[in-house]
């Protein structure tokens, strides 16, 4: 779930996930946390999902670091994250060139906004899931007519 964590002297639990991001690649879209995870975690207002993004640049052997942030996921806007498939669904950054981040935004409202996304998802990967099993089953059918 993290690179790593702490708790801090007014108890709250950070959980961090480094995220390292080339700035001269064309494409990066990492995964961040599992939405079924995430919504575990985040039924105590103690705990704390945070990102650390470093954006890097490469000369030969060097290594030149142009920006660092630290914030919550929930600082992260829903312009610039997706659901993958994997699991119940996998938070991801779009892409790590484009950020959109709202510093002070309220955890209650990006969470409804999960949600609302999930609302979305889950039923394009259930059409997905029908179109699959309608063409295995001709491919069944197929392999039921076959000879050996």
């Amino acid at each position: 779930m993290a690179d790593l964590a702490f708790k801090d002297d007014q108890g709250f639990y950070y959980v961090i996930d480094v995220k390292t991001h080339r700035l001269s690649t064309q494409f990066n879209m990492p995964n961040l946390i599992s939405v079924e995870r995430l919504t575990r975690f985040y039924q105590s207002d103690e705990n704390v999902f945070a990102i650390l993004l470093i954006a890097y640049e490469a000369q030969g052997t060097r290594i030149g670091i142009e920006n660092v942030q630290f914030l919550p996921i929930e600082f992260l806007g829903w312009d610039c994250l997706t659901i993958g498939a994997l699991g119940w669904g996998q938070i991801q950054i779009a892409n790590s060139n484009v950020l959109t981040i709202n510093r002070g935004y309220s955890r209650k409202q990006w969470m409804l906004e999960l949600c609302d996304a999930l609302a979305e998802f889950y039923p394009r990967e259930i059409s997905k899931i029908e179109e699959r099993l309608k063409y295995f089953t001709k491919v069944r059918e197929f392999w039921l007519n076959h000879s050996n």
